[in-house]
């Protein structure tokens, strides 16, 4: 049995290089025998802490951060187009994710890359309770063997119960802390046997790691 520990894979809904890196990482991980532990963070609380921005706000910073999320999708054979408006806030889908988690780990999982994708090629707003709850249940209807939920009805009922709920806001907010003591202060942000690595053209670096170990 392989108990070697998962990859920790902190991101933000609203990041094009946390939905880049999201395409790839489970493959990734799966090559090497490890699992990945999915953790939604908010960027503007994270940010607040750093004092840093939106990269599509900082000056000159801006204009070749759009151009290279696109080159860095081509590059990746992912599709992508950047939404409008850009960014949105993220806590409905961040909320609905860790509700998931703690009833059906692996519908969860497949939610966060659906909610991805929905932001991402399809333009939805994401930032809304109705549509996340919406792509819950098509990620439901996707794959309806995952184990908690087998009605569209009850997981749309108890999802939206959920995510409005104060224990689940509790819960984001812990997990926001949780990522800042533990050094992460960006999407995507991955942390690997007690090594970090941030940004999605780090993912080489990791599978290197990963292969050989501490370079």
């Amino acid at each position: 049995m392989n108990t070697a520990a998962p990859i920790r894979f902190y991101f933000d809904f609203s990041s094009p290089y946390g939905y880049l890196a999201a395409t790839q990482i489970d493959a990734l991980a799966a090559r090497f025998g490890r699992s990945v532990d999915w953790r939604p963070v908010l960027l503007g609380v994270i940010f607040r802490s750093t004092g840093a921005a939106p990269l599509t706000e900082v000056p000159l910073k801006g204009d070749y951060s759009k151009h290279d999320f696109a080159r860095s999708a081509r590059f990746l054979g992912v599709p992508f187009q950047l939404p409008t408006p850009f960014p949105i806030a993220t806590q409905a889908p961040a909320r609905a994710f860790y509700w998931l988690h703690e009833r059906d780990p692996a519908l969860a999982a497949a939610f966060a890359l659906a909610t991805y994708r929905a932001f991402f090629v399809d333009g939805r707003d994401i930032s809304s309770p109705a549509t996340t709850i919406e792509i819950a249940v098509e990620t439901l209807a996707a794959a309806p063997a995952t184990g908690r939920f087998s009605d569209a009805d009850e997981l749309r009922g108890e999802l939206a119960e959920g995510i409005a709920s104060a224990a689940i806001k509790e819960l984001l907010k812990n997990e926001c802390d949780a990522a800042l003591a533990a050094g992460v202060f960006g999407s995507p942000f991955f942390i690997v046997d007690g090594e970090a690595f941030f940004g999605a053209d780090r993912l080489p670096q990791l599978e290197r790691w990963l292969a050989e170990g501490a370079f």
